[in-house]
């Protein structure tokens, strides 16, 4: 029997996975002209800037509507904004070393972009006792300081969830329509 440490250790890091199988799943066959794939007019896109280097759309404040986005987007948005932020904040380190709007238009290289941020934020969940799950944020987290480590790992599970789910609805509609 587990203590309740243990367990929920376990069931998380058990969430954890399931999402990130479900995504990978998702992601197989995946091709260059999908991922960069604009279902519609004014989409934001990763591009070639003016010195070569990919960038993918960006401003902040995010307009309201905030545009339709591509696969290739969206990836970065997982690794980069979103797993590689919480890693860097939380854990001291990067998964993508890349920041900002920095990303690929390949799509071997997102896959393995993706897959390091998603272990560089996923992997120190599986040693944490209940104790360190429960560790506040801290201040570098601005009005959620007070918020566990727990919460995080729930908070990015439902980030990468919820965007995964994009990212199988732009291939279905790729399929049908591109």
């Amino acid at each position: 029997m587990l203590s309740d440490g243990s367990r929920v250790r376990a069931d998380l890091v058990d969430s954890l996975d399931q999402t990130w199988d479900q995504l990978s799943a998702r992601l197989q066959g995946l091709t260059d002209a999908e991922y960069v794939w604009e279902p519609a007019v004014g989409c934001w896109n990763v591009h070639a800037s003016l010195d070569g280097a990919p960038r993918v759309d960006w401003i902040d404040p995010e307009p309201d509507p905030a545009p339709l986005t591509t696969i290739a987007w969206r990836l970065w948005h997982i690794a980069v904004d979103c797993l590689d932020s919480y890693s860097e904040r939380r854990f001291g380190r990067r998964g993508t070393g890349l920041t900002g709007t920095s990303w690929t238009l390949e799509v071997v290289e997102a896959k393995a972009l993706l897959d390091q941020a998603w272990h560089v934020f996923r992997d120190p969940f599986t040693t944490m006792s209940l104790e360190d799950l429960m560790v506040p944020l801290g201040e570098a987290w601005g009005r959620y300081a007070r918020h566990s480590t727990l919460a995080l790992a729930l908070h990015a599970n439902r980030e990468v969830t919820h965007h995964a789910a994009e990212v199988a609805l732009l291939r279905d509609l790729y399929r049908v329509t591109g």
